[in-house]
């Protein structure tokens, strides 16, 4: 006789990054954790601040928790609230679904409870009026009114892929109004050294501009250089 599969496979123990590795980014514009991790991280562009435009929070940094809910189903959600610490980022990944809302307000809430800093999904959310007094940073694709299911099956703090990178239990999650950085933990010790040169340099390029430079100078040597080939 074959068994019914469990409706969620989970761990409850994950290795987070000390918190003084997830403070040395937070602040810091995602731009410049691109920057610092070779140019890449981001998430694509489809998984949007919600709510700026009314107050409510964008930026944040934490430490992912993940939830694979998959197609119109939040069961895995719901446990990942459950298991979830102060600083940490739920990550609800639901395979770009747009039929239904993963969460709305009510489970935002219950994180917000928790400690949770931030909510990021590659899916839809719901109850966008009420979502704004929770206050909680929230990174979606959209909004629509449909529910989804709580029945599974689905996977809590295992590796999982939205927005173009994979996410592991214990990632760096950084979040403005560009967009969502995920530092690896793995590369946090990388991106954290390179960080203070790369803001010095932009730093001392940004006083440059606003005095009034105009052509960079790696830019006017590639234009005085044999590399160029003019046309007139």
């Amino acid at each position: 006789m074959i068994e019914d599969p469990p409706v969620l496979t989970a761990r409850r123990k994950i290795e987070r990054p000390a918190p003084e590795v997830v403070s040395a980014f937070s602040g810091i514009a995602t731009s410049n954790l691109v920057d610092a991790l070779g140019g890449g991280g981001a998430l694509h562009h489809s998984i949007k601040p919600l709510g700026a435009g009314d107050g409510l929070p964008f930026k944040f940094c934490g430490t992912a928790i993940t939830a694979l809910c998959g197609p119109s189903d939040n069961l895995a959600l719901f446990a990942a609230v459950a298991l979830a610490e102060p600083g940490d980022v739920i990550v609800a990944g639901t395979d770009a679904f747009k039929g239904a809302a993963v969460a709305g307000d009510l489970v935002l809430g219950m994180a917000k409870n928790k400690g949770v800093v931030a909510f990021v999904t590659d899916g839809m959310l719901r109850d966008y009026e009420a979502i704004l007094p929770v206050g909680l940073p929230v990174y979606c694709a959209g909004l629509t009114p449909n529910s989804p299911a709580r029945s599974g099956p689905g996977s809590v703090n295992l590796p999982l892929s939205i927005g173009g990178l994979q996410i592991s239990p214990g990632d760096i999650l950084a979040g403005d109004r560009d967009g969502v950085v995920v530092i690896p933990q793995a590369r946090a010790s990388e991106a954290q050294a390179a960080l203070p040169a790369l803001l010095a340099a932009e730093t001392a390029l940004l006083s440059e501009v606003e005095n009034g430079l105009a052509v960079p100078g790696h830019t006017e040597a590639l234009l005085a250089s044999d590399r160029v080939r003019f046309l007139d």
